[in-house]
């Protein structure tokens, strides 16, 4: 196999194409899309968003303290495009993309998108600043899952929300499952043989 050598750059790809939800003290709210998003620890639940500071939601969140991961489906898809080209300091991008926005259970300023099939709360516990971009490490304190996905036995079935992904300039669909965690080591059931009569 070749390879060629590049210039040093960020190639971690497919990565979460979320919407962020923000609002201030004075009642003013925008949505902005983010990749540069993730899980940063699990107990207690944290996670971090990465924001250039020209961006009109910088200010936002500085002023707040929290914003709101609205993850995105196939149905979501033109909005998430927009709402990440386009700056909430010329357009409202709830009017723009017809987007409804809804009152978070834990936070005092950031709203929920409603179309979101999951809304996850944060609150802003540090922030680092790195160079082109400032991360913003923060608490979960609320995730809102949309009823709809859940199933007969009360299990939340995310799979059926047709998530995307963001891969290198391209809006993509989650393909189909190829395993779960643990399948390469898990035993396979011993097979029974049939008794000759």
């Amino acid at each position: 196999m070749s390879k060629q050598i590049w210039k040093p750059g960020n190639m971690v790809y497919p990565v979460p194409a979320v919407m962020v939800s923000v609002g201030d003290k004075e009642g003013k709210t925008n949505i902005f899309t983010v990749a540069w998003t993730g899980n940063a620890c699990t107990n207690p639940p944290m996670v971090y968003i990465s924001v250039r500071p020209e961006r009109y939601s910088y200010e936002l969140i500085r002023n707040s303290g929290e914003f709101v991961i609205n993850l995105t489906t196939e149905s979501l898809v033109k909005a998430t495009d927009y709402c990440g080209v386009r700056s909430g300091r010329d357009v409202d991008k709830w009017k723009e993309c017809s987007l409804t926005e809804a009152k978070a259970a834990k936070l005092s300023y950031a709203p929920l998108i409603e179309e979101s099939p999951v809304n996850i709360e944060c609150k802003v516990n540090r922030t680092l600043e790195l160079g082109s971009h400032v991360m913003f490490i923060a608490d979960v304190v609320c995730v809102d899952a949309d009823e709809a996905y859940l199933d007969d036995k009360g299990s939340f079935r995310l799979d059926k929300a047709k998530l995307i992904s963001y891969s290198h300039g391209d809006y993509m669909s989650l393909g189909d499952k190829l395993g779960s965690f643990g399948y390469s080591v898990r035993k396979k059931p011993a097979k029974h043989k049939k008794k000759v009569k």
